[in-house]
């Protein structure tokens, strides 16, 4: 049996499944030849990430196909309902990252508090002549302890992040549709665990009170962004905006004339429209911290998508050769 991991697979994952007689290639197939390719070398199933697509036609096209599996959270690149309703398996990974992508916000954060993402853009260049300049230009930081995180989509990544800001010493509030009441268990090593209660505000709440938003949610299934102008607007001036969910959540051309006319102080984004191609206007924006979609990219993170991609793999070929 062979699976095409078309984005890759750790090597953890690979280990485990040729351990129980399965071969996983991972040599790129672009998107355009991908029927062709599971066709061809009749693979049972297909692994990805964001950057490859199985859409309806694929699945039309590939009657040998037996399942799909996503490395990662969000499955808008896969249509999920109409493969399962074709009986092909669809799978994801949802716990697997959710420390790496909280600990991209974090990094973000302090980016952005510190104007560290422009000042590690001008140093190299300008460091020399205009020290005293960029030491003046970024002389007015913030700290953020005592500041107010608001969490939009208080999911598996949503409370990884409140566990991390609340140990910086920051005051959390969160937004979802779907409220969970679970306390967050904040683990001090050596120390235990202790149960801390976020409270759940409303939406308006959130974006009026918060100096820093990070959005959680995926894709909307009409294509609308959560961020416009007009949530944009309510926010305070020295707000911070940071989306590692999905590009297209945040509305990017709002965001820009946001910065530009100074609604809000900072943006971060490891997610954009038109990846793998994101707009100039949005890369060259100057107030806005970038990161290449890479939230999830963390050895220990891979590794453990890895393993838990296999598990779900090595139960759904025991349902096929049950």
């Amino acid at each position: 049996m062979k699976v095409l991991a078309n984005d890759g697979i750790s090597q953890s994952g690979i280990d485990k499944l040729a351990a129980n007689g399965i071969t996983v290639i991972t040599e790129k197939v672009e998107q355009e030849n991908l029927i062709d390719a599971v066709n061809n070398e009749n693979y049972i199933g297909v692994l990805v990430r964001s950057a490859t697509t199985v859409r309806k036609e694929v699945i039309d096209a590939c009657p040998n196909l037996k399942f799909v599996g996503r490395g990662g959270v969000g499955m808008d690149n896969i249509d999920v309902d109409y493969a399962r309703s074709k009986g092909v398996k669809v799978f994801n990974t949802p716990a697997a990252s959710s420390q790496s992508v909280a600990e991209m916000v974090m990094a973000h954060m302090f980016s952005a508090t510190r104007s560290l993402f422009d000042s590690n853009r001008q140093m190299p260049s300008n460091g020399h002549s205009d020290f005293k300049k960029l030491k003046k230009k970024y002389a007015k930081g913030i700290e953020l302890r005592g500041k107010t995180l608001g969490i939009i989509g208080f999911g598996r990544i949503g409370k990884a992040l409140a566990s991390y800001a609340l140990g910086c010493g920051m005051k959390v509030i969160a937004f979802d549709k779907h409220q969970n009441t679970d306390p967050i268990a904040l683990e001090i090593p050596g120390h235990g665990k202790i149960d801390v209660q976020v409270p759940f505000v409303s939406f308006d709440e959130l974006i009026t009170d918060s100096d820093v938003i990070s959005i959680h949610v995926p894709k909307q299934e009409d294509g609308s962004a959560v961020i416009t102008k007009a949530e944009l607007d309510k926010m305070k001036s020295t707000a911070i905006v940071i989306n590692a969910a999905r590009g297209g959540v945040v509305n990017e051309k709002d965001l820009i004339s946001s910065l530009e006319n100074g609604s809000i102080r900072y943006a971060a984004l490891d997610v954009f429209d038109n990846e793998p191609s994101p707009a100039q206007e949005i890369l060259s924006c100057e107030g806005i911290s970038l990161s290449p979609h890479v939230g999830a990219a963390t050895v220990e993170a891979q590794s453990r998508i890895g393993i838990e991609l296999a598990d779900q793999i090595l139960e759904a070929v025991r349902k096929i050769t049950a």
